[in-house]
């Protein structure tokens, strides 16, 4: 008999694909090309997820942060650059942290420009200057990733018409 499936240990694809209340069969007939045995596979940690197969349960599930997921912690590129998975957060919360990294990065532009015209970071009090905006920057990428995710999950559900933001966006 297989194993006993409990919430310890599900991994993403399998709680993602539960969370829209599908079988694997069912799942396999959405996504079309990805049979049920390979989806029991790729959840039980048999064989590991392609990029494509990802994309696809992506969409199929409407959890665009599955991508997110995949690239942190599977593909080996998005190891190797440190590839951050993207948090999943109310739009209020992800708006008020872009404020504020904005607001504190605002205040650190002078000191900035300071550190880096000369091309070169001359000593421990740039150096940690300059640690600390760096780390400000990737904070508000980290929010904007987040702001996309949000934007992604409203499309997906059906709360934002993405040919009229496409439309908007000029693309």
């Amino acid at each position: 008999m297989g194993r006993q499936s409990s919430k310890a240990n599900k991994n993403m694809y399998q709680l993602c694909r539960e969370a829209c209340g599908l079988t694997r069969a069912q799942a396999s007939e959405k996504l079309e090309w990805i049979s049920d045995s390979r989806i029991e596979k790729i959840e039980s940690d048999k064989s590991p997820a392609t990029p494509e197969e990802v994309v696809a349960m992506q969409k199929a599930y409407k959890k665009p942060n599955l991508c997110s997921y995949y690239c942190a912690r599977e593909c080996a590129i998005g190891r190797e650059s440190r590839f951050c998975e993207v948090e999943e957060k109310p739009v209020s919360e992800i708006v008020l942290d872009l404020l504020a990294a904005n607001n504190k990065l605002n205040s650190q532009k002078d000191r900035l420009i300071e550190i880096t015209c000369d091309g070169k970071i001359d000593d421990d009090s740039e150096l940690k200057d300059f640690v600390s905006i760096q780390n400000e920057l990737e904070r508000l990428i980290a929010d904007a990733a987040s702001l996309k995710l949000w934007v992604d999950s409203k499309i997906a559900d059906g709360n934002i018409d993405e040919n009229k933001l496409r439309e908007l966006r000029g693309r």
